[in-house]
């Protein structure tokens, strides 16, 4: 299988199918002409190289015919038509594709019918697969959740929350021009522009409802913004008091008016805005949650933290993304197997990490 995009998400993909007995890395893609001819190990800071060589050549990796899958982490926040492009490519040529990119693919029902037609015409011209997860949206509310929500008694609300400060997020494109911070209150970001959260979170929101058993109404969004009250220097630059420091956003799948299902993100560039809102355990720098109010209450958290590069050890950013990269990698046998459409996590067994444990 081939890795594209050796990124946030990317590096710890390669890693991932390095570590994986079941899996063979053939290939890496890349779109730098600095990264072009290196080996993948040294891309994704393993110690041992690979002997993949990374490549600008697409097409004729894919043309070989030789590869079964590709973990397809290329952005897809500011280039969503390219990666759609690209995944439809690899689908064509016959490789299954696991992504984190393209978010309206996570729930086919609700995908746009464009969209839906042409990834569902690629993958049944190539014989192949397409399955979008990741951690939130992903194996949170399509995993973790259900199985929670099946040693309760009974259940009145089910809540997948991401709590997290983004100063030590490694992407300061998306962290100020994407989400927002350090720029003016007077206008909300992309990823606040009404209806964008639920493009990105309804999906995964509607495939919890589905293995729920639950029929929505409808599915709202809810959004507030908050200023910092000081100006913070960070090593992604300064972020002066009065531009955004803070926002939390949630989509809802309501039945009869009330939140049944709710996505609830609490995101701040510093600790000390907006401290009404929730935080991680202890304050540490960010947490996943999946909160089920009902007979017991519950709550699951899950912290990660980077142990992969010295220079971040511990950052529960660095560590969210691996578990992203993780999730995917290591359901490709699975995907492989299943059918040539769009899939979701309903669609595959449960996967185990058989073989990764290191002696």
């Amino acid at each position: 299988m081939a890795g594209w995009g050796p990124g946030n998400v990317g590096r710890p993909s390669v890693r991932a199918v390095v570590a994986d007995p079941d899996l063979e890395l053939a290939g890496v893609v890349v779109a730098d002409p600095a990264k072009e001819g290196r080996d993948a190990a040294d891309l994704a800071g393993l110690a041992d190289p690979t002997g993949v060589l990374a490549t600008r050549d697409a097409a004729t990796l894919l043309a070989d015919g030789d590869l079964d899958a590709v973990v397809y982490a290329a952005t897809g926040d500011t280039r969503p038509d390219a990666a759609v492009d690209d995944i439809v490519a690899c689908l064509r040529a016959g490789a299954d594709v696991v992504s984190t990119s393209v978010y309206p693919l996570i729930h086919p029902p609700s995908t746009p019918a464009e969209l839906r037609d042409r990834v569902e015409s690629a993958c049944a011209e190539g014989g192949a697969s397409c399955w979008v997860s990741g951690i939130d949206p992903g194996f949170l509310a399509d995993l973790l959740a259900p199985v929670l929500v099946a040693t309760c008694v009974s259940v009145d609300r089910v809540e997948i929350r991401e709590t997290f400060n983004y100063a030590t997020y490694h992407a300061p494109h998306a962290v100020r021009e994407l989400v927002g911070f350090g720029t003016s209150m007077d206008s909300p970001p992309p990823m606040l522009w009404p209806s964008v959260p639920t493009m990105v979170w309804g999906g995964v929101l509607r495939v919890l409802a589905d293995l729920l058993g639950v029929d929505l109404d409808e599915v709202d969004e809810q959004i507030e913004r908050r200023p910092l009250e000081r100006t913070i220097e960070l090593p992604i630059g300064t972020f002066e008091a009065g531009t955004q420091g803070a926002f939390r956003l949630l989509v809802r799948g309501l039945v009869d008016g009330e939140p049944v299902i709710v996505v609830d993100h609490v995101t701040r560039i510093d600790d000390e805005c907006a401290p009404d809102w929730p935080y991680a355990p202890e304050r540490s720098m960010g947490c996943h949650q999946v909160i089920v109010h009902g007979d017991p209450d519950v709550t699951l958290t899950l912290e990660a933290g980077d142990s992969a590069d010295p220079a971040t050890l511990g950052d529960r950013n660095v560590g969210g993304i691996a578990l992203s990269a993780g999730r995917i990698v290591h359901a490709i046998p699975e995907v492989v197997a299943a059918p040539n459409r769009i899939i979701t996590a309903a669609d595959l067994p449960l996967v185990v990490g058989r073989g990764l444990v290191r002696p």
